[in-house]
């Protein structure tokens, strides 16, 4: 088996249907549930062949194994990047895995067990409701980590749903935001104890199964038009940064498990 091959096996997106209700699943728990270029395919894969089944009335999103829900990207792909074209290429392709879920024209619920970070805070945005344990956290720590920022699609999301002071703590500061600040932000519909999760879930689902589906989709897509509207060319900033010797230190530091030392070059 390559190691390609062996990777595909222990990261994966799995999807359940019971009833009309969906459950996928991020299941890559020696990673933290890490997303690797492939389960971002299966994420955009699954949710279109979802929108074509009307049947289908609620998707629910989760973390394998309790402890995460995504804990961030692969960073190891980021070591062979060479240029800034290829920073612009890599958020272009975020951006089209993640298009599907958000566009999705029905109600989704991010069920979030300990991190949601990087990758994985943009999955729970593009979710309609988020249900998180109270040891859950939240962030985008690419200022300590990797030194890369984010597309203005993804940026655009965060902000409409988390506000710019929160996110600027986020981006700025490199901070982790807990569950409890979150709830009373309004970004977490609920927060629960881990033994009442499906019961909240369960609970959010059916409420949201007894109302008009139409109506629910019509709503959805109006906002999430509304916020893709708010995206702005930020090209020669993405470009920049991922073309900076403090990206390509960055994620050297990262993979070798040292302290990045920042130059601004």
């Amino acid at each position: 088996m390559s190691s390609q091959e062996h990777q595909d096996k222990i990261a994966q997106v799995v999807l359940e249907v019971r009833g009309n209700i969906a459950y996928m699943t991020f299941d890559h728990v020696v990673a933290r549930n890490a997303m690797t270029v492939g389960m971002y395919q299966s994420l955009q894969t699954l949710c279109m062949d979802i929108a074509r089944q009307p049947e289908i009335r609620i998707l629910v999103l989760r973390g394998a194994g309790g402890k995460s829900f995504v804990a961030g990207s692969d960073i190891a792909q980021f070591a062979d990047f060479q240029s800034g074209q290829d920073g612009l290429h890599y958020e272009e392709r975020i951006d089209q895995y993640l298009a599907p879920l958000a566009m999705l024209p029905i109600p989704t619920i991010a069920v979030i067990e300990g991190m949601a970070v990087g990758g994985g805070l943009a999955i729970a945005t593009c979710c309609d409701f988020r249900i998180a344990t109270p040891d859950a956290r939240f962030g985008v720590p690419i200022a300590k980590t990797l030194g890369n920022c984010l597309s203005a699609s993804n940026l655009a999301w965060l902000v409409s749903h988390l506000g710019i002071p929160i996110v600027k703590r986020m981006l700025l500061l490199a901070e982790m935001i807990s569950a409890p600040e979150l709830l009373k932000q309004g970004y977490l519909f609920n927060i629960s104890e881990a033994k009442d999760l499906d019961q909240e879930v369960h609970a959010l689902a059916e409420r949201l199964r007894s109302l008009a589906p139409i109506t629910q989709k019509s709503s959805k897509l109006m906002l999430a038009r509304q916020i893709a509207n708010q995206a702005s060319d930020c090209q020669d900033l993405i470009n920049e940064t991922y073309a900076s010797a403090d990206f390509k230190h960055g994620v050297a530091s990262f993979l070798s498990g040292v302290a990045p030392r920042w130059t601004g070059k």
